[in-house]
């Protein structure tokens, strides 16, 4: 028997395909879930003669005038280094991440969660670059008035700042033709589409393609172009992942709602280090920069009176930051403890939790415990393994750090302290800054007291915690005199269990 086919033809024998709404993907016969993307339910019932146009009319090709000679190729060593030096944004934050300033003809995309301040830095960098230089402010999800009443309180308007509110790519870039912009901001690339193609707004199909439009006008103009992204639930830039490779930066701004502190990331940059960050501060206008971001992550000093807060150097790129460590740990009710950590990966601490237990004697199988990394900071390097374990240790144990207590080092699985690299600019920034006593690992001691002389160096946790905590606050209970092993946590024990 033969089975039917599924190609529609219309009243007027013009044939009909079905083209996916999300990547724009076209087949014969409906379907289910895309063949090209997976996406479900995505299939869009369009004439075969539109879908036909909207392919040859890609919107890269809007870009080419007839008049432009053709690009011929030529020696790489005859290329030139005399361009457009690098042009600041009027933040130094901004610049350090971006590694000098913008670079002419780098196409930008700067992503975040909603409500953490994207439109917000995109509008005072644009507002700082139009003191020098003409503007153009894209806006596909405000009207005019709504731009002028958020720009109000960051300060008064240049009047080489132009704002156009267009979500229609044909429009946007004749206007980009029109008035010639030095630097093109566009908020947002998932607001702009192109009538052209049969996919809706902020589909992979219009992303793609118009940041492809958008590539060609930085590219052929040298113009910097910065483009506001929106991101996935997963954090990730929304958008095909071909947008990241098309785009020369990536930056990310990262913080918590609940925090004034933003910081300002690099993912991917072709002009400098993806290790540097910005720190800001939100305010009622707009981002400020921190002046004194090493101290920004610190809290007050009375918190340090309390067992359970030790402070950790993080560097990030060339900066060296302070931040303080928060751990909490409190008997469990429940027959599975709770393991929360806020700000470092939750398989390192479970790592750390059990060297605690293994190499010290430290019962922590039927507690809760919390750690938190203040300000929102996020610490993946394996430096503050040292300041995290003590934290804990000193929360178990009820014994306040000593002072202001730093500790700076790797745990390894055997207990020991393992060396960090950066230990001289570690302890040097945390000297300066006031704090101490400093530990660190003891194959790195006479590099970090070359920096600072009340270093103290550390070969095993055992001695870390004999070292950086001071005696209990308080008399031990009956319950805790059988949760800690004494013998583990003598220095002599080195690390056996």
């Amino acid at each position: 028997m033969k089975t039917p086919s599924t190609r529609k033809t219309s009243p007027r024998g013009t044939r009909v395909v079905f083209a996916c709404s999300a990547c724009g993907e076209d087949r014969p016969r409906w379907f289910g879930r895309c063949p090209a993307c997976d996406a479900w339910n995505s299939a869009v019932e369009r004439p075969a003669d539109a879908v036909a146009q909207a392919a040859e009319a890609r919107p890269g090709a809007w870009h080419v005038a007839a008049d432009e000679a053709p690009a011929v190729p030529r020696p790489l060593a005859e290329v030139t280094l005399a361009a457009s030096p690098r042009e600041p944004t009027g933040f130094a934050e901004v610049d350090r991440v971006l590694g000098g300033g913008l670079v002419p003809g780098a196409l930008l995309l700067l992503c975040g969660d909603p409500g953490i301040g994207k439109s917000t830095l995109a509008l005072q960098i644009a507002r700082a670059l139009a003191q020098r230089r003409r503007v153009l402010y894209l806006s596909g999800e405000e009207s005019p008035e709504q731009v002028r009443l958020r720009a109000e309180r960051i300060g008064p308007s240049p009047p080489e700042l132009l704002v156009l509110c267009e979500t229609d790519l044909s429009r946007a870039l004749a206007a980009v033709e029109a008035s010639k912009p030095r630097v093109l901001v566009v908020d947002s690339i998932q607001t702009l589409a192109s009538a052209e193609l049969p996919a809706g707004p902020g589909s992979v199909a219009q992303v793609r393609e118009c940041a492809l439009a958008l590539l060609q006008v930085a590219k052929r103009r040298g113009v910097p172009v910065l483009v506001v992204g929106h991101v996935t639930k997963d954090g990730a830039a929304a958008g095909p992942r071909v947008l990241e490779h098309m785009v020369d930066a990536v930056l990310y701004l990262e913080g918590e709602r609940f925090h004034a502190v933003r910081l300002l990331r690099a993912a991917k940059n072709r002009f400098g280090s993806t290790n540097e960050i910005g720190v800001f501060e939100m305010s009622s206008n707009g981002l400020a920069e921190v002046r004194d971001p090493a101290r920004a992550f610190v809290g007050e000093a009375s918190a340090f009176e309390n067992p359970g807060a030790v402070l950790v150097t993080s560097l990030a790129g060339t900066r060296p930051l302070l931040v303080e460590v928060q751990a909490l740990v409190a008997s469990s009710g429940f027959a599975v403890p709770q393991r929360a950590g806020s700000g470092l990966p939750p398989k390192r601490l479970a790592v750390l939790l059990a060297v605690l237990e293994k190499r010290l004697g430290l019962r922590l199988a039927h507690a809760d415990v919390f750690v938190n990394v203040a300000g929102g900071l996020w610490l993946e390097e394996p430096a503050a393994d040292l300041g995290v374990a003590l934290a804990v240790a000193g929360s178990r144990l009820e014994r306040p750090a000593r002072g202001r207590l730093v500790a700076v080092g790797e745990i390894g699985l055997a207990g020991e302290v393992r060396p960090v690299p950066e230990i001289a600019r570690r302890v040097r920034e945390a000297s300066l800054l006031g704090y101490g006593p400093i530990l660190v690992p003891r194959s790195q001691v006479d590099e970090a007291l070359a920096a600072d002389a009340s270093a103290i160096g550390v070969a095993t946790l055992a001695e870390a915690l004999e070292a950086g905590l001071g005696p209990k606050r308080r008399a031990a209970r009956a319950e805790d005199a059988g949760d800690v092993d004494e013998d583990a946590l003598a220095p002599s024990g080195g690390t056996g269990a």
